[in-house]
């Protein structure tokens, strides 16, 4: 990630000292990575392309990277709260919003709680509701351990935070976290307001009939499908063999969607 105009740092926010970035200029754009995840593991190939024409602002949430843990319980609605503290700390009242995986999760809270903040969002690889996926996703996590988490996320942890402890704990609180998931009701899915882009893979964790559900149920909203699996269309290090941005990428499409009136 090599832009003329690259920033970071850190902030003290709701007892956290959280690490993000900032590539590029022009108007914001937010990145919300995935469980697990880092700003590098999700969103390191993509952010060049995205922060040619963008001030993209990328953060590593509670015990995620190079942030802190705290005392409190991981939920979407905390990295929710959380980013927007962050967003206040940079003097940033409005913004474009990417979420991926259960960083689209933590926009789904950001909707219904701090809709102010939010031009458009991009829902990338997500789910709001348990029916979603194959009940063996839901049977994985009992018993689960760190030594499943895929190794180029374990790495990228520990690139960023040389911690094996604090690797453990990142996966301890992301495991239970969606044990205890229970979404949104279709009720609350409707009640979104601001245009939305909602994209999946053709092999993602999230079926696509749920991806149209999505769509249906947000009134300003527009789907889009990729080839390959979960977060393969940005890059995201999990699910690209060479840890090259494919060549068939979301990029163009969410400039088109971000540039429409």
């Amino acid at each position: 990630m090599t832009e003329n105009h690259f920033k970071s740092s850190y902030a003290a926010i709701n007892g956290l000292n959280m690490y993000y970035e900032i590539h590029g200029q022009g108007k914001p754009l937010v990145l919300i990575h995935g469980g697990g995840s880092t700003i590098e593991t999700t969103f390191g190939r993509i952010i060049p392309l995205l922060a040619k024409n963008r001030q993209v602002i990328a953060m590593e949430l509670q015990a995620h990277g190079h942030t802190n843990d705290r005392d409190t319980g991981l939920s979407f609605e905390q990295d929710a709260y959380d980013v927007a503290a962050l967003l206040h700390h940079l003097k940033i009242e409005h913004a474009d919003f990417l979420g991926f995986s259960n960083g689209g999760q933590t926009m789904i809270a950001m909707a219904l709680r701090h809709p102010h903040l939010i031009r458009k969002m991009i829902l990338a690889s997500i789910f709001y509701k348990r029916s979603a996926v194959h009940p063996q996703f839901w049977n994985g996590f009992d018993g689960v351990t760190v030594e499943q988490l895929p190794q180029v996320l374990k790495e990228g942890y520990l690139k960023a935070n040389n911690d094996e402890a604090g690797l453990l704990n990142m996966f301890n609180r992301d495991v239970q976290r969606m044990k205890n998931f229970k979404g949104w009701t279709d009720e609350q899915m409707q009640s979104i307001a601001m245009p939305t882009l909602v994209i999946n893979g053709n092999q993602d964790v999230g079926s696509l009939e749920h991806a149209v559900e999505i769509c249906r149920n947000i009134s300003y909203s527009e789907l889009a499908v990729f080839p390959g699996g979960h977060g393969t269309y940005l890059g995201a290090i999990e699910s690209v063999d060479d840890g090259k941005l494919p060549a068939f990428n979301a990029a163009p499409l969410i400039e088109t969607f971000l540039d429409k009136a």
